[in-house]
Formats: C-alpha cells, structure tokens, sequence
C-alpha cells in the first residue's frame, strides 16, 4: 500500500505548472496535487484537461496571497512539499502595472514560505517528528541576475541585479526564501532558469505569437533589433529538473536550469518560419519571414541571458533531453494544431 503525499503546486494552469503537473502525476505514484491557482489571465484550464478527473488531482481556485486559504489547505491536506509556481510573470505588464508584481511575488511568497514553516516546525531548527522530509522548492527566473555581455554565463553565485519590476520582484522573493532557510533551518530549494518554449505557453509570449501571427498572415513583432540574445529551455527538460532539485538537492542550495541553447530573436523568428513554410505553406507561396516587423524596443529590455547549468548537471546528474532544433520543432507542431483547430 503506496503512503499518499499531499503535494502542494501553486500556480498549476500557467505554463510551466500544467507542464509539470501530469508529469509528475505519472511520476510519482505515492504524490496527490492540490493545484491552488488564482486563475488570472496566465492560467487555462484547457492546459490541465488530460488530469482534470485524475483521482491524484484536484484545483483550488485562489490567491497565494489570501492567508487563511493558503493554512486551510495545509490543514485540511497536511501538505508534505510545495512547487512554489505562481508569478506574475510578463515582464511588459510589470513595467505598466508593477504593484500586483509585489503582491503576488513577494507577498505571496512569503505567505506561503511562513504557513509551511509553522506547519513543518516547532522552532527555528527544529523539525516537527514526522516532517523531516517536507520540502519548499522555489521556481525562479535567470532575470534575477540582470543582463550579460557578449561573453559569460550566470553562475548561482552571480550578484543580483535585476533590472525590470518582474525580475526584481523575483529577487526578493528568491532572498526571503533563503532567508527563511538561515534563519529558521527551514528546507528549502531554489531553481533558476531560463527562457521555458513549448506546449501550453501563453499566446502572447514570443514564440507563440511568432507562430499565432504567421498562421494569421499578419505582422511579426519582433522588439529592436532583433539581436537579444535567450538561453532556450525545452519546457519538459524543465519540469524534470525541477523534480530532480526537489528530490536530490541540498537544502538551501540553489540551482541554475538552462539548455545551453543561445539564440537570439532573429534566429528564433527566422527558424519558426522556416518550419511553418514547410508544414503549413501560405496560400500566395510567399514566405511567413516576410510578415517579420520590427517595433519599438521594450523599456529596460536585457541584451543577452545565458545559464551555465554546470552545478545541476554534475551534482544532481541532469542533462536536457531536447535541444533547440529538436524541441522547437515539437513546440511548432503542438501550436499548428491548436491554431488550426480554432
């Protein structure tokens, strides 16, 4: 008879948790989700069909940042371990409207970082018996170290700079969850990563616009120049890293989660329409490049990110499954059908 483990994952239906969630579910079979999501413009429900009536499964729809329902779950499910998923997390939406990015980030985080602690601990270094193995793991952002120059990476041990309202409040959100480890021993885990493509991305993010605008045969935005540079993640490679921090890492250790796969706007949106001008060819032969406009540049946008996953990999043993080439035409043929399907 398999212990249930009631796991708590906050901010389910945005990208990456609807990603991560079956796979977990199918992971471990000792692991019951509650998914607390407040169901903003970020999360859809459509992205969690395939678990819906999974009986492992249930939806809680709420804010991370609402306290009494966030001890109410811990009480009612004894949550055993958090993926802390929830963020506001559109970097243009923080620069118009950056008070729900504190909210949420910050706020919220600490909510949940707290309830958990007195759920699992007695007193700062002391683990209630029964609780040793309950862990917080916290999904971050490579923006939290700013923007790099032609050449580097960023290291876990490199200083904070963030540079929009997002990334910063990130960063904070990053610094309280270490400190809730050095100041009460909680266990806790951090990972930081890269730029996440693939299935169940928000529309307005850049690979599903380039690919939702193609379809539609109307302009291509691409910001500036087109020269920032990303370090592109299969979203999958993602999720299972995450597991792996949460089940191998060392406590209060962060984690750095990239796919070693640089590329910048001009490469994606050229190779994207490439693939659609052999999949899906416009009606009048020409080519969906022509569609590629450039507008003007976003405020405080970063040069170039780039994550050396050196730690993760020879510590914790991961490795990406997917590079770009192979993971971005898995991603392209998830979206022909969802736009094609309307």
């Amino acid at each position: 008879m398999i212990k249930m483990q009631h796991i708590l994952v906050t901010g389910g239906a945005g990208f990456i948790g609807a990603n991560f969630i079956p796979y977990y579910l199918e992971a471990h079979p000792e692991a019951f989700i509650i998914n607390l999501d407040k169901l903003t413009y970020a999360g859809d429900l459509n992205n969690l069909s395939e678990v819906e009536n999974h009986e492992r499964y249930e939806l809680v729809k709420g804010d991370i940042g609402n306290r009494e329902l966030v001890e109410y779950l811990f009480a009612k499910y004894d949550i055993r371990g958090v993926f802390h998923f929830a963020a506001e997390s559109h970097v243009d939406n923080s620069i118009t409207g950056p008070e729900v990015f504190i909210r949420t980030n910050v706020n919220g985080t600490f909510n949940l970082l707290d309830v958990a602690y007195k759920q699992w601990m007695e007193k700062p270094f002391t683990v209630k018996p029964g609780y040793e193995t309950c862990r917080f793991h916290h999904i971050s952002t490579d923006e939290v170290y700013g923007t790099l120059g032609a050449e580097g990476l960023f290291e876990e041990t490199t200083p904070y700079a963030p540079n929009s309202p997002y990334s910063a409040s990130k960063a904070s959100s990053d610094l309280i969850v270490r400190a809730y480890f050095h100041t009460y021993g909680m266990n806790v885990t951090t990972s930081n990563c890269s730029n996440n493509y693939g299935p169940k991305q928000h529309d307005e993010k850049l690979i599903p616009t380039i690919i939702r605008k193609a379809l539609s045969e109307q302009p291509i935005p691409i910001y500036g120049d087109g020269k920032n540079i990303r370090d592109w993640l299969y979203v999958l490679d993602h999720c299972k890293g995450i597991d792996l921090v949460e089940q191998k890492g060392k406590s209060g250790e962060t984690y750095n989660i990239g796919g070693r796969n640089e590329r910048d706007n001009l490469f994606i949106v050229n190779h994207i329409c490439q693939l659609l001008d052999e999949r899906a060819p416009r009606n009048d032969g020409k080519k969906y490049a022509d569609l590629i406009t450039f507008v003007t540049d976003r405020a405080g946008h970063d040069r170039r990110y780039a994550i050396d996953a050196t730690k993760i990999e020879t510590q914790l043993g991961w490795q990406a499954d997917e590079n770009f080439e192979s993971g971005i035409i898995k991603t392209v043929d998830w979206y022909l059908e969802k736009y094609t399907k309307k």
